[in-house]
């Protein structure tokens, strides 16, 4: 050491590994004039600051859909692997509150992305009730960003984002409170999430007012300097009344991200609606009697039950979250260029997949299918700007046509001058009225000059009105960087009574998009590289890079119940490979049984051994309690979906 000389001795009498000082020779030292300072060296505890990508969280094992335990998951674990946590990104919570003192939201609540538009204060906490019906924004926010690594119930997918809440669903409704909720803090706030819109009854149709249309427009063009605010919002909990989102104003605004729901086994659930408007799909339960969404509930408590699309929204509200830390200057556009890029149809089940004239499979369920949080901050990461939004109108329809059984409407379209010049298409737009006897049993679709169709509005029985569309306006995502020049046509079918009749009186086509050719754009890349070398039952025994050969995989993390390892094959060449972690551990830093970071269900650490003992006695897990008592399990999920699903018919805007 440089400076001052120092010495050191070693005493046979005392032991090397010593934890504490050694008393005698201590007090003889102290007295000793000649020693002007001693230290008696004992070990200290120390552990590898490694940052390590599977949160320690007392519930992660249950987070089936981000932590590994189904295939595919939402590759949360890969975007966390290469950094993106969404730190410096500010979320809200559209809905019934949040509980900002929640143990495990507190170290994220962001009070300037928080109000109370229902009492008119600062203060977005719930208000609390004998059936906890304000509990719904609480769940969507620890969804979202709840804290990790903090031994408090599981960890949001942006779990360093910061978050807030807005209570506007807990008192009268009006089109001024969803305005001011939609248009909080545009400069401040980057992600707005909404799981709620007008009825899910099938017979409803109905969007935002004037001031609402005008928050989510001036959101767009003006929040975030320019960028434009992004507005997260659930497709509908409608599916059991044959529901189409295309009603709902909200869901088919080209202003906001579109969220369908699909179940883990790629089931679709009975409750998701579907309908064009849809961009991308996230997980929003499991099967019945299973671990659904595991997030913050009220009462500062943790649940296992939350679900329906709106655990869908939040879920794709953090995965945006990541992808604007990789590239802070996206676009509210470029996002959904990049939603639609990194949306798969994996094992996504529906009897409607059709694969577009641009080579995309698209679905009026799932949008273009499960979002990849892996791909979408890597290609966030190397995304250039799209050019600005160019729209061309067309008005199809110049004299009133009878619809009878079919009526069938062609237009011819250019999108060529200079302003309105499209070479890849975004958003179409579709604006009709009519009248018709019996508004439900009309089907409306609408195909593209490349061949591409698009169901506008499916049947739906429960819709008896009368009153047809007046100036309705249906969206589609389905033309996605198609060329819009060439004939669109428009088919209305009869699909119920043959005496219903009606009248279109306008059509008028809206075509969104930029000049520039999007397709020429590289494709996005791959989330994995190639293995290098595999065994003879296929398994990697080398990757590329700094990847870590996993199964048949090369991954930027090891998963749960592994820890990564550094084989040496010869000095000069090395392989990283993910080894088990002993049985006991649910993360871990290496083999044995004290190397645990985190346990599974039914054990419980011990931070001083780093060990993990099973439970003993009368402490059972939630798991395990499910298992003694499946007759309370059932009445317990039953009032759970009654509670989520079904809403009270007096409100605007129900909670989803």
């Amino acid at each position: 050491m440089e400076g001052e000389p120092y010495y050191h001795f070693i005493h046979r009498s005392t032991r090397q590994k010593a934890l504490s000082r050694h008393w005698g020779w201590n007090m003889r030292l102290t007295k000793d004039p000649k020693v002007l300072w001693f230290e008696q060296q004992t070990l200290k505890r120390r552990t590898k600051r490694n940052v390590s990508v599977v949160p320690t969280d007392p519930w992660f094992h249950e987070q089936w859909y981000m932590n590994n335990d189904i295939s595919p998951d939402l590759n949360i674990l890969t975007a966390w692997s290469k950094g993106y946590t969404g730190l410096g990104v500010v979320m809200t919570v559209l809905d019934d509150g949040i509980e900002k003192d929640h143990p495990d939201l507190a170290a994220n609540y962001d009070p300037l992305a928080s109000h109370d538009f229902n009492s008119n204060d600062p203060d977005p906490q719930p208000r609390y009730s004998t059936g906890d019906e304000n509990r719904h924004g609480t769940r969507c926010a620890g969804s979202m960003a709840a804290v990790a690594n903090n031994g408090i119930c599981g960890a949001g997918v942006a779990y360093n984002a910061k978050v807030g809440g807005v209570r506007m669903l807990d008192g009268p409704i009006t089109d001024m409170v969803e305005a001011q909720s939609l248009s909080l803090r545009p400069q401040h706030i980057h992600i707005y999430s909404a799981s709620w819109g007008p009825e899910d009854d099938g017979r409803t149709v109905d969007g935002p007012g004037v001031l609402a249309t005008a928050a989510l427009e001036g959101g767009a063009t003006k929040g975030r300097g320019g960028l434009g605010s992004i507005f997260i919002w659930a497709s509908g909990n409608g599916g059991m009344n044959y529901d189409n989102c295309n009603c709902d104003g909200y869901v088919n605004s080209i202003y906001t991200l579109a969220v369908g729901s699909v179940l883990a086994d790629g089931q679709r659930p009975w409750y998701s609606e579907s309908c064009a408007a849809i961009l991308t799909t996230t997980y929003s339960s499991r099967a019945m009697g299973q671990t659904q969404i595991v997030t913050t509930d009220l009462h500062h408590r943790c649940t296992d039950k939350h679900m329906g699309t709106s655990a869908s929204a939040p879920l794709t509200a953090g995965m945006v979250a990541l992808a604007l830390e990789a590239n802070p200057v996206l676009t509210w556009r470029d996002l959904q260029h990049l939603v639609v890029r990194t949306s798969k149809r994996a094992h996504l089940w529906a009897d409607d997949w059709a694969l577009n004239s641009v080579g995309r499979w698209v679905s009026h369920h799932y949008g273009y299918g499960l979002l990849d949080a892996g791909l979408l901050v890597e290609t966030a990461k190397a995304w250039t700007g799209t050019r600005p939004q160019r729209k061309c109108s067309v008005k199809a329809l110049y004299a009133p046509r009878n619809i009878g059984s079919k009526l069938t409407v062609s237009t011819a379209v250019s999108c060529s001058s200079r302003t309105k010049r499209i070479l890849s298409l975004e958003h179409v737009q579709v604006q009709l009225s009519l009248s018709y006897s019996r508004r439900g049993d009309l089907v409306i679709a609408l195909t593209s000059p490349m061949g591409t169709t698009s169901t506008l509005v499916s049947m739906r029985p429960y819709d008896t009105s009368q009153q047809g569309y007046k100036d309705w306006t249906f969206m589609s995502t389905h033309f996605w960087d198609e060329n819009p020049n060439g004939t669109w046509t428009l088919q209305l079918e009869n699909k119920g009574d043959a005496y219903n009749t009606g009248v279109l009186t306008n059509f008028t086509l809206h075509l969104y998009g930029t000049d520039e050719y999007m397709m020429a754009r590289r494709p996005a890349v791959s989330a994995t590289a190639e293995c290098l070398k595999r065994d003879t039952q296929g398994a990697c025994e080398e990757c590329s890079g700094s990847l870590y050969a996993f199964g048949r995989f090369c991954l930027s993390y090891c998963p749960p119940r592994s820890y990564g390892q550094t084989r040496r094959a010869t000095p000069a060449t090395a392989t990283r490979v993910c080894a088990s972690c002993h049985p006991s551990c649910y993360t871990c830093q290496g083999a044995s049984a004290n190397n645990c970071t985190a346990c599974g269900p039914a054990h419980t650490f011990d931070k001083l051994t780093h060990s993990c003992s099973p439970l003993q006695g009368s402490s059972l897990t939630a798991r395990q309690h499910k298992k003694l008592n499946p007759t309370l399990l059932c009445v317990i999920v039953v009032l759970s979906v009654f509670l989520c699903v079904l809403r009270p018919v007096f409100f605007h805007a129900i909670k989803r």
